[in-house]
C-alpha cells in the first residue's frame, strides 16, 4: 500500500451527520418558530422543502453562481415557496437560528472517533471543505473533532471550491509536500473525487448509501472503518 505523509478530509457528510443534524435543527425550528401556523403541516414537510432547495443551492456556491450571503438570504424564502407557503412569511431569525442551531450539533456519522483515533497516531491529519469558516469551526468544536486535525481549509480562506484543483494545491503548499504525498477522503463524487483528481491527490470515494460514481477513484469504502484496511 502507498504511503501518504497526510490525510486530507471532507466534513460534511464524510465525517459530521450533516442529515441527522439538520434534520434535528429543522424540526426544533418548527416548534419555536411556530410555524405550523405559517402552512407547515408538520416537520417533514419543512425538511423535505428544505432538502428540494438546499442541495441546489450549494451546487450553484460550489460553481460560484451565488455567494454566501445571497445562499443564506433566500435560502428559506425558496424553502417556503417550494412548500407551497408563502415567502414573504419568513421568521426573520429563521435562517441565523437554523445556522446557529445546526452548526452546534454534534453527531458524528459510524465508526467517525474510532477511526481517527486509529489514524492519529499515524498521519497528520486536515479538513478541507466548502463550508463557510464560522460554521465548520463550531461543528468541529460541538463534535469534538477540532483536536483530530492540523489545518481547516475553507473555500472562505483560499478564495477556492472543491472542486478546484486551488483549494488542495494550498492545502499542498502550505504542508509542504507535492501531490502524492496526500490522500482525499470524501463522499461528494464532484468536489472531493473530482476535485482530487484534478488536483492530482488519490482519492477513497466515502459511498455508505450506495450511490456508485462514473470517475474511477483510488479506493471506494462503505463505511469509515474500513480505512483501517487502506492506511
Amino acid at each position: 500500500m502507498k504511503k501518504y505523509q497526510h490525510l486530507f478530509f471532507d466534513l460534511d457528510h464524510t465525517l459530521w451527520d450533516y442529515d441527522r443534524n439538520v434534520q434535528e435543527s429543522l424540526t426544533e425550528l418548527y416548534e419555536v418558530h411556530k410555524l405550523s401556523g405559517l402552512g407547515f403541516i408538520d416537520p417533514q414537510k419543512l425538511i423535505d422543502a428544505f432538502y428540494n432547495v438546499n442541495f441546489k443551492l450549494w451546487e450553484m456556491y460550489n460553481i460560484g453562481q451565488i455567494d454566501r450571503d445571497s445562499l443564506r438570504t433566500i435560502r428559506f424564502k425558496l424553502v417556503f415557496e417550494n412548500a407551497g407557503v408563502d415567502p414573504l412569511s419568513v421568521p426573520e431569525l429563521l435562517e441565523p437560528d437554523f445556522m446557529h442551531r445546526t452548526s452546534t450539533k454534534n453527531h458524528l456519522l459510524p465508526y467517525t472517533l474510532e477511526i481517527l483515533e486509529y489514524l492519529k497516531p499515524k498521519y497528520p491529519m486536515h479538513i478541507i471543505t466548502n463550508g463557510f469558516n464560522e460554521s465548520q469551526a463550531k461543528k468541529l468544536n460541538a463534535s469534538g473533532l477540532t483536536p483530530y486535525f492540523d489545518l481547516i481549509i475553507t473555500s472562505e480562506t483560499t478564495g477556492h471550491k472543491k472542486p478546484d484543483a486551488r483549494i488542495f494545491q494550498y492545502a499542498l503548499d502550505n504542508l509542504g509536500i507535492n501531490n502524492e504525498g496526500a490522500i482525499m477522503i470524501g463522499d461528494n463524487p464532484n468536489s472531493d473525487i473530482l476535485g482530487a483528481i484534478n488536483a492530482k491527490i488519490d482519492q477513497v470515494y466515502f459511498d455508505p448509501h450506495n450511490k456508485g460514481i462514473e470517475l474511477k477513484p483510488t479506493h471506494t469504502i462503505k463505511h469509515l472503518k474500513e480505512l483501517e484496511g487502506l492506511l
